[in-house]
């Protein structure tokens, strides 16, 4: 299995491919890589992925209808479609301070789901 990225870890954006390879040190070969980060971000990206999710809900009793939310972390990428299922039904009522918890422990992800501003 050889698999084409885009390293994401630093402003470089190295163009790396990533293969199985038993006899490796990592298990992995890696080529277009410039520092040990991508390595470990490659790996990852490829076996267990990730990603921050941010989006807006509905607030009632606030000057803005919609409030800016995000996770605290990254969840699991194959969670993403559930995760916006949730919270496109959510809808709260202000005042809602930035960084309170809206949903605590996203599908069991340990990951909080927060609030990015005031309002």
């Amino acid at each position: 299995m050889k698999r084409e990225l885009i390293c994401i870890v630093c402003p470089m954006g190295c163009h790396c491919s990533i293969e199985v390879d038993a006899t490796a040190p990592k298990g992995y070969t890696f080529s277009g890589l410039t520092c040990k980060r991508g390595e470990d971000y490659a790996i990852k990206e490829i076996t267990e992925p990730t990603r921050m999710l941010t989006s807006t809900i509905r607030i009632e009793g606030a000057r803005l209808p919609r409030l800016p939310v995000r996770t605290s972390s990254a969840i699991p990428k194959e969670r993403i479609y559930e995760c916006m299922g949730m919270i496109n039904a959510l809808r709260v009522t202000g005042p809602v301070s930035m960084g309170q918890v809206l949903i605590k422990d996203l599908f069991g992800t340990g990951v909080n789901l927060i609030a990015s501003r005031s309002l």
